[in-house]
């Protein structure tokens, strides 16, 4: 591509993706608000945002991956600037759950002040608030956080694979990696389906549904990503010397994964609990 334009970018052809992501997403907000609201045809306008919202990702990302291995635009100067943009996604991820942790650090560390006693009254110097039954770190919490652990071994093992050419190692490491991941989600639902205490019952179940189901949400998506990387595997589409980005980005999105769940375990379960 840069023998053809005379520069080492990559200038986007001119695409709809962007307009209809942003209808998709606006679609996906009506519905969260209909279905919150109890309005007739809420669910059926949120389920409609969310295939909207998935379409168009999973086009663009399509899209992507033809450009660099179709198109040869990704360049090293291209390169550059996509693992530059992965890293700054990561970071805003880190300050989105600083957010939740530090919600959860005021509530626990001053709970006399929450609200002032008006909507969550919780008596003063008493975390977890009265009534409030919490789940046993030690029990599926402490296995998810093994099967994380572990899944961390098995992106890391896929990546020695995939820089020494082995290809079939690279598909069994990933496969063993997104099996894990469904595995801890699976577990995760049994955990809320058994929990004894629902998301509006007090400043505690709201902070902690909060931060274990948008971090349970971005194992789902981590998964996701690297079953993607999986189907791409095995179709022979990474190996050191074409390029991998995609599967870096997965696995940078993966670790980011386990150490968030590190902190949630150790501050929300253990600590918090």
């Amino acid at each position: 591509m840069s023998n053809k334009v005379g520069h080492k970018y990559h200038l986007v052809n001119p695409s709809p993706l962007p307009a209809l992501a942003a209808l998709a997403l606006f679609i996906l907000a009506i519905g969260g608000v209909m279905f919150m609201h109890e309005y007739r045809f809420g669910i059926p306008v949120l389920l409609s945002g969310f295939a909207s919202v998935a379409s168009v990702m999973a086009y663009w990302w399509y899209e992507v991956i033809r450009e660099g291995r179709i198109d040869m635009a990704h360049s090293k100067v291209v390169r550059k600037g996509l693992s530059l943009g992965m890293l700054l996604f990561i970071i805003s991820e880190i300050m989105f759950f600083f957010v939740f942790f530090w919600s959860f650090f005021n509530s626990s560390l001053f709970p006399s002040d929450i609200l002032n006693g008006e909507v969550w009254p919780v008596k003063k110097g008493i975390w977890p608030p009265e009534g409030i039954k919490v789940l046993d770190a030690w029990n599926i919490p402490f296995l998810n956080t093994l099967i994380l652990l572990l899944s961390g071994t098995t992106v890391t093992w896929a990546h020695h694979s995939l820089m020494n050419n082995k290809q079939e190692e690279l598909v069994k490491a990933l496969s063993v990696t997104v099996g894990l991941g469904v595995v801890f989600s699976l577990l995760q639902m049994y955990e809320y389906h058994h929990a004894e205490f629902h998301w509006k019952d007090g400043i505690f179940a709201s902070n902690f549904y909060m931060i274990t189901g948008f971090h349970g949400a971005h194992v789902i998506i981590g998964t996701i990503f690297l079953a993607v990387c999986l189907y791409r595997a095995r179709n022979g589409h990474f190996s050191k010397g074409r390029g991998h980005l995609g599967f870096e980005f997965a696995a940078w999105y993966w670790h980011f994964v386990d150490v968030i769940w590190l902190f949630l375990f150790v501050f929300v379960y253990v600590m918090g609990g």
